[in-house]
């Protein structure tokens, strides 16, 4: 019986935000007017004329269509006036109607509609994926390293020119759910009961502690990345449930300063991160999803280097110790995760060598 309740109120809420996103106002209001005018009609008809119902209708529909056909018995001067007015009536109307309909099948509407609904059903079937909230320069670089990761990622923003430019500019649909992220029901649309992460990246800070309040109460075990622009709402941020909160400015001014004293540092951490012309890739392996036969091997006998020529730069152990430059001699133990250093190539042979196939991890 709950399940029930519950399915039904997420239909509720489906159907809704439907009517919001597509402005179906219009298109209801356009069809009540047209149903409301017939039913006139055929009333007055009735009325004044003392017509059947089925006189009545089919004057109705000759007079709504203007197809000129002559009328079934002589009008009374009460039911001229009446056919006028209603025929100026209908003309408006028509006018109207026509708009409506022109909106949404020649001006794209009805095609967004279905390319909107196909974009619901795709999100649906997502699991475990990251969800970005805020779709300005931050929400879209973090959108773009996180596909270039091969990460399923929805979008959530309120501003609908920002997401069609960035699809103009782009090659790929991007999966997306058009709302204000603050509210639950914008959430559940983007499936944050299944997701794995969210990053939000809103302008304003309140609105990011709403989301990680949300985010939170919605999945408690989802990961929490909000952004933040002054420094007094770190400890806000945290208090509302966020993992980890990043603050660009900041960031932006202490990566030029350290551009003056460490220049050369500053430099190989571009590479690191993608953004200098030799670029480098981070990556993560854990040894329970390596191979069976490479469990328990020490680092000097998994000998990355030579296999792969990507460089072993750190361990984290079980216990949440991260050794940096591990010894060769070290032996990892089955929940510890390796990191890896290395260009996408070597990263990429490191990966295809190193982790079990998709067949042994679903075992």
């Amino acid at each position: 019986m709950p399940e029930s309740k519950s399915n039904s109120s997420g239909a509720l809420r489906y159907v809704r935000a439907i009517w919001h996103r597509f402005n179906l106002s219009r298109f209801v209001g356009a069809l009540v007017l047209t149903a409301s005018s017939f039913a006139v009609g055929i009333g007055g008809f009735m009325w004044i004329e003392k017509f059947n119902f089925i006189d009545a209708f089919y004057m109705t529909m000759i007079t709504v269509s203007t197809v000129g056909f002559g009328e079934l018995h002589p009008m009374s001067p009460a039911g001229r006036v009446f056919v006028s007015l209603y025929i100026f009536f209908n003309l408006l109307m028509l006018a109207y109607l026509l708009s409506v309909l022109t909106t949404y099948i020649f001006d794209g509407g009805l095609r967004n509609m279905f390319a909107m609904l196909k974009n619901d059903q795709e999100i649906r079937r997502f699991e475990n994926h990251v969800i970005v909230c805020g779709f300005g320069r931050n929400g879209q670089k973090a959108y773009h390293e996180l596909r270039a990761s091969g990460a399923q990622v929805v979008v959530v923003e309120q501003n609908d020119s920002l997401l069609k430019d960035a699809v103009e500019d782009s090659s790929e649909a991007i999966a997306s759910v058009i709302g204000d992220a603050t509210l639950d029901e914008t959430m559940r649309g983007a499936g944050i009961a299944r997701a794995r992460a969210i990053i939000t990246a809103l302008p304003k800070d309140a609105d990011n502690v709403f989301v990680a309040l949300t985010a939170r109460e919605l999945n408690p075990h989802i990961t929490i990345i909000a952004r933040a622009s002054l420094k007094s709402s770190e400890t806000k941020l945290l208090r509302a449930g966020a993992d980890s909160v990043v603050m660009p400015d900041e960031i932006g001014g202490s990566h030029m300063a350290n551009l003056v004293m460490r220049p050369e540092v500053i430099r190989f951490l571009d590479m690191i991160s993608g953004l200098g012309p030799r670029k480098l890739r981070l990556e993560e392996l854990s040894t329970s999803e390596m191979r069976q036969e490479l469990q328990g091997l020490s680092i000097r006998d998994l000998n990355v280097r030579s296999r792969t020529g990507a460089t072993v730069i750190g361990l984290k152990r079980h216990d949440g110790e991260l050794v940096v430059s591990p010894s060769a001699d070290l032996i990892p133990g089955p929940s510890d995760v390796f990191l890896f250093l290395g260009t996408d190539e070597q990263i990429t042979t490191v990966l295809n060598q190193f982790r079990k196939e998709a067949g042994e991890l679903k075992r």
